[in-house]
């Protein structure tokens, strides 16, 4: 593949949560390794967030520190950028704001992870700009109401990309209006998370997630309200540790006391998230550690079907844990057998559980296999350069 120099633009700089940096560092490290030149740029009007402190200011510090040593521990140094476009002047970090626009002008491919950067006059001088969005459903539904601002931005873009990988197909309701969505999924690294150790005996079933969103990214199409948050659902199926027989551990930021103490009676424990959520390398041996992952899908992406599968699971798939997660509709294109199973209902979870543990070697082999299959980075990032004809 000839070397090409591909800029990957984000947020984990401005939003330092763990999770949120390994699903960049993947993108960094994938696209190293098919050879590529690979810049990281920030060059947003957003105020960034200080994990340690809990304030979001015009400050960025912090941001300027962690991508400087990720920078150094993933073999991108002297190739990254902060540009703060919410201070006057536009002050940066990292590199230049003459050589950030001069990688806009001269990048084979500019990668727009999320969906997350907003166009601004020196950006818009490329017209090689890929949306890769993690979160199906809103910008779907925001199209089909003619929201023009949706409409005008997604069109400003070469190519599409969804983890939503249903949309289009007839399981998945929303009109997609000529809008070409390309299906694609969590890059993962997946040796960054092998390990040979198996789970001691006193390892549980653990997930990571944000209890309450506020509602922010709920949405309401013809008649209905769907909802981006995971509490709800984890609600639903708050009584599967009781009924599996199983020890569940969420990492997660509960406040209220009542509903805490709903899940302690259900057999869950609670892991405070904070530490998890700063330090990278303690969140993945958090996944590591753990016996396999369970967890639940939003709203948004079960009712319409959307084929998600979380960035999160992968990278537990990749380790060799098994995952029982909610089914979206990714069963249709992997998983759904050993090392990965989907669930509707309580019972189907006290299934997986008891298959899981019938032959727990077999499970890990399979997640592994699958994180290789399906997700390797290497792969899935060739895929979207091919398809985006960079």
């Amino acid at each position: 593949m000839k070397r090409k120099r591909i800029v990957v633009m984000g947020f984990m700089g401005s939003c330092p949560i763990a999770g949120v940096i390994w699903q960049h560092i993947h993108y960094l490290v994938g696209l190293q390794r098919l050879g590529h030149d690979v810049y990281y740029i920030e060059d947003s009007a957003r105020l960034p967030y200080n994990p340690e402190t809990f304030e979001v200011s015009n400050e960025f510090d912090y941001a300027a520190h962690l991508l400087d040593r990720l920078s150094r521990e993933f073999q991108f140094r002297n190739h990254w950028a902060f540009c703060a476009r919410y201070l006057p002047k536009n002050p940066t970090v990292g590199l230049p704001l003459k050589k950030i626009r001069q990688l806009y002008r001269d990048a084979d491919a500019i990668l727009n992870i999320c969906g997350a950067q907003e166009f601004n006059d020196d950006l818009l001088i490329s017209d090689r700009i890929l949306y890769v969005e993690s979160d199906p459903g809103v910008e779907q539904i925001k199209i089909d109401k003619g929201v023009r601002s949706t409409i005008n931005y997604l069109r400003r873009h070469r190519a599409l990309f969804t983890f939503g990988e249903n949309l289009g197909k007839k399981t998945f309701p929303v009109p997609t209006h000529g809008f070409n969505w390309l299906a694609t999924r969590q890059p993962v690294v997946t040796d960054l998370w092998k390990t040979d150790r198996v789970p001691p005996r006193s390892a549980v079933f653990t997930s990571v997630a944000n209890w309450s969103t506020s509602g922010l990214k709920d949405i309401s199409w013809r008649g209905d309200k769907y909802l981006w948050s995971k509490s709800r659902e984890f609600l639903r199926f708050i009584s599967a540790p009781k009924k599996s027989g199983e020890t569940f551990e969420l990492a997660t930021n509960i406040e209220d006391a009542n509903t805490c103490a709903k899940f302690s009676r259900n057999g869950w424990r609670l892991h405070c998230p904070l530490q998890l959520s700063v330090d990278y390398w303690l969140y993945r041996d958090y996944i590591r550690r753990s016996k396999g992952e369970f967890t639940v899908a939003k709203d948004q992406y079960i009712r319409l079907r959307t084929g998600w599968f979380s960035d999160r699971s992968a990278c537990y798939l990749a380790a060799g844990r098994p995952v029982i997660i909610q089914e979206t509709g990714f069963t249709r294109n992997y998983g759904g057998k050993a090392g990965l199973l989907s669930f509707q209902s309580l019972d189907e979870i006290v299934e997986a559980v008891k298959i899981i543990n019938a032959d727990y070697r077999k499970h890990s082999r399979a997640a592994r296999a699958l994180a290789r299959e399906f997700f390797e980075a290497k792969k899935v990032l060739k895929s979207i350069l091919d398809r985006a004809g960079i």
